[in-house]
């Protein structure tokens, strides 16, 4: 017979031991932040490519929906991607993390509609918000690091009239923003630049207009192959001095020359069979590089030229496969002048 002190010391252990299992399957915030969102937003949320997300004033005027609502689905058409993979335990748990951020609870927004002038909104939009957000709520353009933006702002107005925000931010919460503004950004207070509550709730009945008459978002570009490639009829020295040409054909700048494996191997290991062409148009670098940064990681330009059985082969990566991990239509299009480029190297020296 069990004494009743055991019993209690029983259901304890075994009500820890379930509490226990359950932390160790729940998702970490921590570890999915890093994996998911650091590289555009920071390690501790300072900013970068996306928005700082640590900023007091950003944490103390979004509610916990908002976060939710734009990492499942992102904001199509600009930077921001729509994480539909993630579980919402996973989500709420990234959600958690980035509102340890903050010593203060999160606000709490109601979801009942304002209704407001639409008409007198419009006219203070053009007065008061286009000169940041665009005159059709569009958005700033570039992303948030320095080299992109003058360096005094910290971050590029978002687009209002994108579906992703506007199924995320309540009128409630747009009107808080337009009432206290964002410290530490452009984004002033309204009422310390004059406006009247009712101007709050009137340019918020406006801003949501874009609901109603959403923009057209152009498709992302897409593309099953991973490279682009084309076998040479000429041999590899041939080849590599008909790359050269066809690349000061497009009005690129050939950098250098190297073998594929330099840095690699131990310095005169390298295989001599094969090798890089590295190249830019330094215009169209700076250009997308405006854009989003993350271009970068296939701009300046590269194309291999590797021979082996007697097959000379000329590759490069192909932009448009690329393109779709970017959720950003207007870089979308310096993708496809790209692939038209790799494609015209790679024809001009390959026929």
């Amino acid at each position: 017979m069990w004494r009743g002190d055991e019993v209690i010391r029983w259901i304890v252990c075994i009500l820890l031991l379930g509490i226990t299992i359950e932390a160790m399957g729940a998702p970490r915030g921590g570890e999915l932040y890093s994996a998911h969102c650091a590289a555009c937003h920071g390690d501790t949320g300072g900013g970068g490519v996306g928005v700082p997300l640590s900023l007091p004033s950003f944490l103390d005027s979004v509610d916990n929906d908002f976060l939710r609502i734009t990492i499942r689905h992102g904001r199509p058409g600009r930077v921001m991607p729509a994480f539909r993979q993630l579980s919402d335990a996973q989500i709420d748990a990234i959600v958690r993390f980035i509102r340890g951020w903050s010593n203060k609870p999160a606000p709490v927004f109601s979801d009942k509609p304002i209704q407001g002038d639409v008409q007198h909104g419009k006219q203070l939009f053009a007065s008061y918000c286009a000169g940041c957000h665009g005159a059709d709520g569009e958005g700033g353009k570039g992303t948030g690091v320095t080299f992109s933006r003058k360096r005094e702002l910290p971050v590029i107005a978002p687009a209002l009239n994108n579906a992703g925000f506007l199924a995320a931010a309540s009128d409630e919460m747009i009107r808080h923003t337009l009432q206290y503004g964002r410290e530490g950004t452009p984004m002033r207070s309204f009422l310390v630049q004059g406006l009247s509550e009712q101007d709050l709730e009137d340019l918020v009945s406006y801003v949501r207009t874009f609901e109603q008459q959403p923009l057209p978002v152009k498709p992302l570009v897409t593309a099953a192959e991973t490279t682009i490639s084309a076998e040479s009829p000429y041999t590899l020295e041939e080849t590599i001095d008909n790359l050269k040409e066809a690349i000061v054909s497009q009005n690129f700048v050939l950098i250098r020359e190297d073998t594929l494996e330099h840095g690699l191997v131990k310095e005169g290991d390298e295989d001599p069979s094969k090798v890089i062409l590295h190249f830019c148009n330094f215009k169209f670098l700076f250009d997308a590089l405006a854009v989003d940064p993350r271009i970068g990681m296939f701009l300046p330009c590269q194309v291999t030229v590797t021979e082996s059985a007697g097959k000379v082969v000329v590759a490069t990566i192909n932009p448009l496969y690329l393109s779709r991990l970017f959720n950003n239509d207007e870089l979308s299009e310096f993708c496809e002048r790209m692939y038209d480029v790799y494609a015209s190297i790679l024809e001009d020296a390959t026929l």
